[in-house]
């Protein structure tokens, strides 16, 4: 408080109020959107520390990626608008056990009181209450209260199940055209009792194609073929109820990697004394960690390796693949799953790599074998996984390369002769790609068939997943995103518009890195045998 006098004698007191920002606080920070435009979205405070004698807070978005979070400064902070964290209610103890109340003389009163009069006015309604199961009361009392307070509905698992599995159908506003109005160009049958027939229908004006589900790019629930709740069952699955503040935050400010220096994205259980660094640096070719350029200098001069170390697999261009088993080469195996957790938020680090093989893209120089991205997979998979981890290093992002990579994994389920698919749950970068992928491969083979003897083509589902070692389920659950599947005249059929085919050419005009089957040499292993671990 402060107090200073004016000209007429009066004398005005200023109030100068400190507010203490804490963990746990939410309020509106300053930040800079896509278009470089000022917003001011909603954030959590995770930490606060002091540089210098000046507060800096580390926030995350409210509803965006972890990966935005940051260190902001004071300034940026909307103060007015502070929230506070929300208190937990202590409930009293009696007698020293802790969630009971105490009891009181007056409450077991109006108990009692209460219960006399329940039981004597049950019979003036002429109704006999079931008094064999305790059960049958509490369906009772759940039933009136959804009738005074109405929730919303939510689909039951039987319906969950089925939408992922079955084509969902289209609604009332959507008619099919007959023949005589579009000339179909090909048909295609699934199963003998259901038939696929491929229309070609000009875009309608003023109507837009609605995506089947409602899911948007970021969801990953049933409406892709995947379980609404995440399958924990798989090798690398992160769970996030061991989630506290300390993994929440980016431990690691920059990651020299060759000629790029990279901003993690998440955290990353490096050694607690390099998190303090300004910059850590790795060997781009055996990825070991080091505190200083003068190391990674004298690094270098000892290390051997201008490659991966194990198998090259395939070559074609500058373009290669080298298998690594986890086991032989646990040190470099550790290390890229150290480097692999800066960018992947939904795996868990596991430092026994035994268990994995990995397949590590790079690019080709006169200096050596640079990384480019990789993938992992389980040697045995007992629900199918063709791939456990992928990551595409952000410096060569959007360049074709991640769609190269799941190319290569379904590549290598071709040789093997099985289908497969990724472990779920998929980041939102990784299902954007997968769906582009499944898309593209799914609308390639569909445009190529032919018929023959003047009848239209047929083809399954099940030939669809044979011919592209993709899973069943994504090949329908892809179908259905794309919003193709019908169902007319007790057949599901396939309905492409201009726009579908149009999008599918343009999109395969820029896809210029594909895989080449000549070019792959590989020769899957019996993993089951404990031998040949």
């Amino acid at each position: 408080m402060a107090d200073q006098s004016v000209g007429n004698g009066e004398t005005v007191v200023f109030y100068v109020v400190l507010v203490d920002i804490t963990e746990g606080c939410r309020l509106p920070v300053l930040r800079k959107n896509q278009e470089n435009e000022d917003e001011w979205p909603l954030a959590e405070i995770l930490s606060v520390k002091d540089i210098s004698g000046k507060n800096l807070y580390y926030v995350h978005y409210i509803d965006f990626n972890k990966r935005l979070d940051e260190w902001v400064t004071p300034d940026r902070l909307d103060i007015k608008k502070l929230q506070f964290p929300k208190k937990e209610a202590k409930t009293p103890m009696k007698n020293g056990l802790p969630g009971s109340r105490p009891s009181s003389p007056e409450r077991d009163v109006k108990k009692s009181l209460d219960l006399h009069v329940q039981s004597a006015s049950a019979p003036s309604r002429g109704k006999t209450l079931p008094t064999l199961k305790r059960k049958a009361e509490s369906v009772s009392l759940a039933t009136q209260v959804t009738t005074a307070t109405p929730v919303p509905s939510l689909p039951g698992s039987a319906e969950a199940s089925q939408a992922s599995v079955y084509p969902a159908m289209r609604d009332s506003s959507f008619s099919i055209k007959s023949r005589d109005e579009h000339e179909p160009l090909t048909s295609l049958t699934t199963n003998g009792t259901s038939s696929i027939q491929r229309h070609l229908i000009p875009p309608q004006p003023g109507r837009k194609r609605k995506s089947c589900g409602g899911t948007d790019e970021d969801s990953q629930d049933s409406s892709d073929g995947i379980p609404s709740a995440p399958r924990m069952t798989g090798s690398l699955v992160s769970d996030r109820s061991h989630d506290d503040i300390v993994t929440r935050m980016k431990n690691i400010d920059c990651i020299e990697l060759g000629r790029h220096r990279l901003k993690p994205w998440y955290f990353s259980p490096y050694p607690q004394e390099l998190t303090s660094l300004p910059i850590l640096y790795l060997c781009e070719f055996c990825l070991k960690y080091l505190k200083s350029l003068k190391c990674l200098q004298r690094h270098l001069t000892k290390c051997n390796l201008r490659h991966p170390p194990g198998n090259e697999i395939y070559r074609k261009g500058t373009i290669s693949f080298f298998e690594i088993d986890g086991r032989k080469n646990k040190a470099y195996s550790q290390n890229l799953c150290l480097l692999a957790k800066c960018f992947l938020d939904h795996k868990t680090l596991y430092y026994d790599t035994d268990p994995f093989l990995f397949y590590v893209m790079t690019e080709y120089d006169s200096k050596g074998f640079h990384i480019v991205g990789y993938f992992s997979k389980e040697k045995e998979s007992t629900e199918d996984y063709n791939v456990a981890c992928i990551l595409t290093l952000p410096p060569y992002q959007r360049r074709g390369y991640g769609k190269l990579l799941i190319e290569f994994s379904y590549e290598l389920s071709k040789v093997e002769g099985k289908t497969g698919t990724p472990e779920k749950p998929l980041s939102d970068l990784g299902l954007l790609s997968y769906r582009s992928y499944w898309s593209q491969t799914i609308l390639e083979i569909l445009m190529d068939l032919k018929s023959e003897n003047g009848e239209r083509p047929q083809i399954t589902i099940n030939e669809i997943s044979e011919i592209t070692s993709v899973k069943k389920e994504d090949v329908i659950s892809t179908l259905q995103y794309l919003n193709l599947i019908n169902y007319y005249k007790g057949q599901y059929i396939l309905t492409l518009s201009e726009d579908i085919v149009e999008g599918h050419e343009r999109a395969m005009e820029k896809r210029h890195l594909r895989i080449d089957p000549k070019c792959l040499h590989f020769t899957p292993k019996d993993w089951s045998k404990r031998g040949k671990w």
